[in-house]
């Protein structure tokens, strides 16, 4: 009977010591984990490159406001024939010119004496989307647009085909300068860098001042207006956050 007594406490301390042992390794793993995982170091980099835009969207509107809906539609539609007749004569192709379909309204006038509204014209607008490859005809198109009865335009959106090059090329920047931050950092801590642990990013665009005519070229009799417009460069920007292990330095 003790002989059981025994054996069952040698085996019960033999588990107990097993399952101390198995918790005093884990415990140290998840130490020397933290240990490691505390041993790192975050930066951030920018980055930027250049260029001249080489493409835009010109977005051009017409409006007539008339007692009667037909002179109003017809002031409208020949204003918009005689722009897309601009575009083929610009060779845009057709596929990157689009016109939204004729929108009509009725405007009244509100007689507070007898309570009533009173019809007293009709207001017809469309709009035209061109998208233009050739930045050195924009001058051109606005300015005959405008001569044209074009009465509505918004800002040109400038982009450049090469866009997702340029933004990688500026990430590219971006990562360098982290490094070079990361290193500088680990330097004056008396460690050194090694790999990355995580890498995020992200990039975009600034436009460039809006082409404008430039007033004091358009005033000139000896130049064409629609040379006077300028547009500047696109800039675009990378930025990096990067976690890199912090070793080190040989013989420490």
């Amino acid at each position: 009977m003790n002989s059981r007594r025994i054996v069952h406490t040698s085996r019960t301390a033999v588990l107990f010591a097993a399952m101390t042992a198995c918790t005093m390794l884990l415990s140290g793993m998840t130490h020397a984990a933290e240990e490691e995982r505390l041993r790192t170091i975050t930066v951030t980099g920018q980055g930027e490159t250049q260029a001249e835009p080489d493409r835009a969207i010109v977005q051009l509107g017409v409006e007539s406001r008339k007692p009667k809906m037909e002179d109003a539609r017809a002031e409208v539609t020949k204003t918009v024939d005689a722009v897309l007749k601009l575009t083929r004569e610009l060779q845009i192709e057709s596929r990157h010119v689009r016109a939204t379909r004729i929108n009509i309204q009725p405007e009244y006038n509100w007689d507070n004496s007898t309570r009533e509204r009173h019809l007293i014209g009709y207001h017809v607008s469309r709009q035209i989307e061109i998208e233009l490859r050739d930045l050195d005809r924009l001058g051109h198109l606005l300015e005959r647009s405008f001569d044209l009865g074009v009465n509505q335009a918004g800002d040109p959106r400038l982009d450049s085909s090469k866009r997702r090059d340029l933004e990688r090329e500026a990430l590219a920047k971006a990562v360098r300068d982290a490094r070079l931050n990361a290193e500088a950092v680990a330097k004056a801590a008396g460690a050194r860098i090694g790999a990355p642990r995580s890498i995020s990013a992200g990039s975009g665009y600034v436009q460039p001042p809006l082409p404008v005519r430039m007033k004091a070229v358009a005033m000139a009799e000896s130049v064409d207006a629609s040379q006077s417009y300028q547009s500047g460069q696109m800039t675009f920007n990378g930025s990096v956050q990067i976690e890199y292990d912090l070793m080190p330095l040989p013989g420490q």
